[in-house]
């Protein structure tokens, strides 16, 4: 296997343009120092308690879920120019995919014209009946999106950007981006004074202008809560950081309850009505009149009041239906057929094994292809190929050939590197991009987003739920 792209050096091991001030200031840095900082990001993450819950995942003592999610000192620094060309993908994308889901919910043109099977949409698991004909503030479905953007390509060439998977529904990860960069300027101040990296702090404030902005006609001081399924959900430090930053309440289904024809929230004060739901719970879980009836993490009578006008959902219910990945191949062509412009930012070629011919080819090479489950997140519910004995390709094989339908290949991409602080000292590990595009009136987001790292060597599963960890990420406003 060919030496991946590295972010930071060529492969003639000259220093990339972009990071050779910092280079200059990493080499001075005495070992000693760097394993102090890192100490010190560790403790405060841990006293701050910016953890992340592993399901199923038991301490050696039998005990405890909560996982520090490592923290790596070192940055990814995206020049300008790359980081212009990647924000139009992304406006772009989220543009077409939010036309999309109006199109799914109302005269599904695209089925008709015979760009995305019916079956993938109508027979979808994601897909919603009781959205049909619902209009939405704006037509917008996806206020959040977080995008996974991969640069793949070797060491001896320029390394191109592919969207690997697209986020609908309730994407996560956007605290760790905001205090990564507390923490960055907190333990090297230095750097932000030779640096103009472009700020993130404000996203809260452009995340509660979103959510503002898409409240019910009539309303011009919304109330906006943020509706977590509880404490013991893998995302939660992120539901309680997101509510106190923006300054609104941070509510659980048992909080709210829907008298005629509107949502209230229970307060000291007695009932309040509210007018935007940011919420993090699934759209199985959100009404138990209409979804599961088992379900203690909604509020009964919820999609009446949607449905009716009376209150927004931030991300809309069915929105899955865009970051299904057996959608996801389709996302090209719905640019074409919404915008009638060529994608900025390509898709990884994709295989869907419901195709016999597709099917048959996952089956011969899945030792070089990474198949996923359609609806598999975290990391779960894969097989990457290079990385398995042969024993687990045969099983996994198995698991495929029972359920076709239910996923999708790629090839091993060569996802590039980046120079990271571990234990033995300073290698590279492979890495990620989640940038957060929120939409309202109009598509915003900060520069940069959440660079995931596989800190494993030779990993490419860099998912916080098997291991993975984070880096602040640089825009350069150079």
């Amino acid at each position: 296997m060919k030496t991946p792209f590295d972010e930071m050096n060529t492969a003639e091991r000259a220093v990339r343009e972009h990071y050779r001030v910092y280079d200059a200031w990493l080499q001075r840095q005495p070992p000693e120092t760097m394993r102090t900082r890192r100490a010190e990001a560790e403790m405060i993450f841990r006293r701050v308690g910016i953890t992340f819950a592993v399901y199923g995942a038991k301490d050696e003592d039998g005990s405890g879920t909560e996982r520090l999610i490592p923290f790596d000192l070192i940055p990814r620094v995206i020049p300008s120019q790359e980081w212009i060309s990647m924000e139009a993908g992304l406006r772009q994308r989220v543009v077409a995919l939010n036309r999309f889901i109006h199109d799914v919910y109302h005269g599904q043109e695209i089925i008709k014209a015979g760009i995305v099977p019916a079956e993938q949409v109508l027979q979808n698991a994601q897909f919603r009946p009781v959205m049909m004909g619902v209009n939405v503030p704006g037509n917008v479905y996806s206020h959040i999106a977080g995008v996974d953007i991969v640069r793949a390509g070797n060491a001896d060439g320029s390394g191109s950007y592919y969207v690997l998977e697209d986020n609908l529904r309730v994407p996560s990860g956007v605290s760790y981006m905001l205090e990564n960069r507390k923490m960055m300027m907190r333990l090297f101040p230095e750097l932000f004074a030779r640096h103009r990296v472009a700020p993130v702090a404000h996203y809260p404030d452009l995340l509660l202008e979103t959510l503002r902005a898409v409240a019910p006609a009539g309303v011009s001081e919304p109330t906006v809560v943020v509706l977590t399924p509880g404490m013991y959900n893998s995302a939660y430090f992120e539901h309680a950081f997101l509510a106190q930053q923006m300054g609104v309440e941070l509510v659980e289904g048992q909080d709210l309850v829907v008298r005629d024809g509107f949502v209230y929230m229970r307060t000291t004060q007695g009932p309040k009505r509210v007018d935007v739901i940011y919420r993090r719970v699934d759209d199985d879980f959100l009404d138990p009149k209409v979804f599961r009836k088992d379900s203690t993490l909604g509020c009964a009578g919820l999609i009446d009041v949607y449905r009716a006008g009376n209150i927004a959902l931030c991300n809309a219910v069915g929105t899955g239906i865009a970051d299904d990945k057996s959608i996801y191949p389709y996302v090209p062509k719905m640019i074409e057929f919404y915008l009638g412009e060529k994608p900025i930012l390509n898709n990884v070629p994709t295989y869907l094994c419901r195709d016999a011919d597709d099917l048959k080819y996952v089956l011969a090479n899945m030792g070089e292809l990474v198949v996923k489950e359609v609806h598999g997140a975290g990391g779960y519910g894969m097989l990457v190929g290079p990385a398995a004995t042969k024993a687990e390709i045969a099983e996994f094989a198995e698991v495929v050939k029972a359920n076709p339908t239910n996923y999708i290949a790629q090839p091993t991409l060569s996802l590039s590197s980046c120079p990271t602080y571990v234990d033995s000292g300073i290698a590279p590990r492979h890495i990620d991009l989640r940038p957060f595009v929120l939409s309202g009136t109009s598509v915003q987001m900060v520069p940069g987003g959440l660079t995931r790292v596989a800190l494993k060597e030779g990993s490419l599963v860099v998912n916080s739920s098997q291991g993975g960890g984070t880096k602040d990420t640089w825009v350069l406003e150079d």
